[in-house]
């Protein structure tokens, strides 16, 4: 046998591990390369977010009115929200901006949906509310304010945006029919009086109850029992003007006249 054939037959098998290691290398390098190289799964971007426990009615139609005539020149805001789980509707009267130099008053009517749904307590309710002033501190038990809708429980509190902001929160609650009226009434400087409180309520009337004949009846009841802010003859002066209603309100001056 010839030397060189002799060489190549005993080199074969050292040639061919060395040939199938390669390949292998060369195979696993491409499976690591493509595992790098793909692409995430696919995962879907759109979430479906938490529908909100209360919505705004885009366009309330009024069902209760807060007239003061003491404060023609303040905004006035009205707003529905609904609870979009039970029913229940919120109505919400506002006249003046908080923490302005004038005083503030919002009143907020609850009429739950479910028959399960109950009420905050006074103290909870008003601390709900709270947050249209900020943080109430320094809270402190006012006792009751009379109301043409009977005692009304309140309390006292600053707001935390502003030293000097006070605010009176109150509530009161019906069970029939089932109805909460609470709400805040604020004022630089100093605390408004129990008996403001009573006036200003006496100013809440009722335009439509619609298919709540209860509710009628007991806006038509509370207007037996309404003291007209000390005055008691409506013929005379059916909405007295009270002056410590809305006294934050700065003075108008009568024009001067030529020739004085």
């Amino acid at each position: 046998m010839q030397p060189v054939l002799y060489s190549w037959r005993n080199d074969l098998p050292t040639t061919l591990v060395r040939v199938l290691a390669y390949l292998g290398g060369i195979t696993v390098l491409s499976i690591v390369v493509a595992h790098m190289v793909q692409p995430p799964p696919v995962v879907a971007a759109v979430t479906i977010a938490p529908q909100p426990e209360w919505t705004e009615v885009e366009r309330p139609f009024p069902a209760f009115s807060l007239t003061i005539p003491e404060a023609a020149d303040a905004p006035q805001r009205y707003a529905i929200r609904r609870n979009t789980e039970t029913g229940g509707r919120k109505d919400i009267l506002s006249v003046g901006e908080p923490h302005g130099t004038a005083p503030y008053l919002l009143v907020e009517i609850y009429r739950p949906g479910a028959d399960s749904e109950r009420f905050a307590g006074p103290a909870d309710a008003i601390a709900g509310l709270s947050a249209e002033v900020g943080h109430a501190t320094d809270v402190q038990n006012a006792g009751e304010a009379g109301s043409k809708f009977g005692p009304v429980a309140v309390a006292q509190f600053k707001a935390d945006r502003s030293d000097t902001y006070r605010c009176l929160g109150f509530a009161r609650s019906s069970d029939d029919p089932r109805l909460q009226i609470a709400g805040l009434f604020c004022r630089p400087d100093e605390f408004i009086a129990n008996s403001t409180l009573t006036c200003a309520l006496d100013r809440l009337t009722l335009i439509a109850a619609g298919s709540e004949p209860k509710v009628q009846e007991l806006f038509a009841h509370a207007e037996l029992n309404r003291s007209f802010c000390g005055q008691r003859d409506p013929i005379i002066a059916a909405t007295p003007k009270y002056t410590q209603l809305w006294k934050a309100l700065p003075t108008r001056r009568e024009p001067r006249r030529v020739g004085r």
